[in-house]
């Protein structure tokens, strides 16, 4: 799901990072906001429909954080 993600953004836009837990968290936030959840979501693990739905909002984000910052 990492390289899913990670290779989704120009290399270089965008810092992922992973800290295993141990105890089945799995969790993705962007800019400090909970983007996924895995003990919060239904069908648990993502499936790769799911971690393209991910790496869809994850990229709308980057673009909206983007054209903020640009704003400024």
């Amino acid at each position: 799901m990492a390289t899913e993600l990670w290779g989704s953004q120009n290399s270089g836009d965008v810092a992922i990072k992973l800290t295993p837990d141990g105890h089945g968290r799995l969790e993705v936030f962007f800019n400090g906001e909970k983007i996924f959840d895995r003990k919060e979501d239904p069908d648990g693990y993502p499936d790769l429909t799911k971690v393209n739905e991910l790496k869809m909002a994850l990229a709308e984000k980057i673009y909206e954080f983007d054209a903020a910052v640009a704003g400024n």
